[in-house]
């Protein structure tokens, strides 16, 4: 663009402009050239940029400030979470499988019946279902449901018949099928196990698979996410990754949303590299590489320090043993790629923490960014180490809402509670935070992750879980913005409201800033602009 330009294309004025470089909104306009952000200024000042065709909008009192960028998310998975079953409000077995049923009846052509987000902590009898309540609801199809936190799924017998899970398929080297007595599956597999009916699952057609891209695209813009970060999933995802597909989509002008690519790091540094070289445009590029080191608090796969408090025989284990996790990282930070580790537990934090200070070690200081995902249940030996090893915090406040909080804490015990989803205390380091999702395991909408970081309100009581560790409002939205853009390496041109960055913006239909965070969660989208084209509009703006 040239930044010269006589006239702006798009004038946007509020009372509420939040640049992300002030703790406050202030009264400003905004002058777009092309895909730029030309200027940011008073009326005053923004008015030699308003020429002949300029379209001038004003928003009120709404609030105008940078697209949200969602640091953490898996893309396809999402998509087809949005035409699955959600069963987080189920609060029986009974309540789940009647949602089950109804949603097969209502989806008569779908292969398998898919479903997300059960929570048998939430139930009345908090026992784990089986396949057989299952099979009751749906016998002619094959049934897999993803629990809330996505690291174990309930299967009906159609689905174990179709994997060729029966009595003697041994587990997985990270993962396990639970059995009843008799040593038959039960319907529930955990981690790896759950790979052998997830490929099927997700086994879609090209066209398909471009549907449910053109899902997400619309999604996205309607809550004003402008840029996602499409991290590696479980392996049973591998169908759906399809970098191609973002591709085809970038050069027929339809893709909305900047992706940037995360994907397995497992010490073939020949594809990465390729994959470096080849998605490297403004709206498609290759940022890093991800792996899993451990699962979940509430499966027992989250690795933790010490056992876990309700069942000592476990502490957990590590996706790969913790030698092969550090010579990957050492090997791929050499070469100068971004590495990101999902680390829930104590154990898998630390671990991750001490593969980034070896790969410092061996290949000397860089400014690398790894990230470590989720940063759950953190031991405070381990709180200063983010920042003073450049470790990037990649968090979803959602998270602390998501599974029953008695559950929870019966897992871990009161001694590791007091540093749950630290997001405060990190801040408070120096530790620069990232926020995001983790769409399909949360929902996509900000305004959610933005209540619970400001609140710490979670699903279990109206009581904060560990106020103190509540962020500022400007806080979470420069955690929502300019924390992504640095983390994927794009701080100069995405991230806050300022001339020469990219004209990535929202406008939201309140002044977040001025209500209560109750108002948070009715909070919609008034606007979405992504490289200066307006991809969403909810209603007409005055000229």
């Amino acid at each position: 663009m040239d930044m010269h330009a006589q006239y702006a294309d798009i004038i946007i004025t509020s009372k509420a402009v939040f640049t992300g470089l002030q703790d406050q909104p202030h009264p400003a306009a905004i002058a777009i050239c092309g895909n730029r952000i030309a200027a940011v200024g008073t009326r005053e000042e923004i008015a030699r940029w308003r020429g002949e065709d300029t379209v001038e909008m004003d928003a009120g009192e709404r609030l105008v400030m940078a697209g949200f960028h969602d640091f953490h998310l898996h893309l396809m998975m999402g998509s087809v979470a949005m035409r699955s079953v959600q069963l987080a409000a189920a609060r029986s077995r009974e309540e789940a499988v009647e949602q089950v049923r109804q949603h097969a009846a209502q989806r008569p052509d779908d292969t398998w019946v898919i479903g997300f987000a059960w929570d048998a902590g939430y139930w009345t009898d908090q026992r784990l279902p089986n396949r057989y309540d299952l099979d009751a609801a749906v016998a002619d199809r094959p049934v897999l449901l993803f629990h809330a936190e996505g690291h174990y799924a309930w299967a009906n017998s159609k689905a174990l018949e179709a994997a060729g899970i029966g009595r003697d398929t041994p587990d997985p080297p990270f993962g396990s099928i639970a059995r009843d007595e008799a040593g038959e599956p039960t319907g529930i597999l955990y981690e790896g196990a759950i790979s052998p009916c997830g490929e099927l699952a997700f086994d879609f057609s090209d066209e398909e698979q471009k549907e449910l891209l053109r899902d997400f695209l619309r999604h996205a813009a309607e809550l004003g996410v402008t840029s996602v970060n499409d991290l590696y999933g479980l392996e049973m995802n591998r169908k759906l990754v399809n970098f191609e597909l973002y591709r085809e989509c970038e050069e027929s002008g339809e893709l909305t949303v900047r992706i940037h690519l995360q994907p397995e790091l497992n010490g073939d540094l020949e594809r990465a590299r390729g994959l470096r070289e080849k998605y490297r445009s403004p709206f498609l590029q290759f940022t890093g590489l991800k792996q899993f080191i451990d699962g979940v608090i509430t499966g027992y796969t989250a690795y933790m320090l010490e056992p876990y408090a309700d069942d000592p025989s476990t502490s957990g284990s590590t996706t790969y043993p913790p030698e092969t996790i550090k010579e990957w990282v050492v090997a791929a930070d050499r070469e100068g790629f971004q590495i990101r580790f999902h680390a829930i537990g104590d154990g898998a934090i630390r671990l991750a923490l001490d593969a980034f200070a070896a790969a410092r070690e061996a290949n000397g200081v860089r400014d690398a960014r790894h990230c470590v995902e989720h940063v759950e249940v953190l031991h405070p030996d381990d709180l200063h180490r983010f920042a003073k090893l450049g470790v990037i915090a990649s968090m979803q406040p959602e998270h602390l809402a998501q599974s029953e909080r008695g559950v929870y804490t019966a897992r871990i015990g009161a001694s590791r509670d007091r540093y749950v989803f630290a997001l405060n205390s990190l801040s408070r380091t120096g530790a620069v935070l990232a926020l995001g999702s983790d769409f399909p395991i949360a929902s996509l909408q900000p305004m959610l992750e933005v209540y619970r970081a400001v609140t710490r309100i979670d699903s279990s009581s109206e009581d904060a879980w560990h106020p103190s560790e509540s962020l500022t409002l400007a806080e979470t939205l420069r955690a929502y913005t300019a924390g992504p853009a640095y983390g994927s390496f794009r701080e100069h041109e995405l991230g806050t409201l300022e001339p020469g960055k990219l004209a990535d913006l929202v406008v939201l239909d309140r002044n977040l800033f001025a209500v209560p965070a109750e108002e948070f969660l009715q909070t919609q989208v008034w606007l979405t602009m992504v490289d200066g084209q307006i991809v969403y509009k909810k209603d007409a703006f005055t000229k």
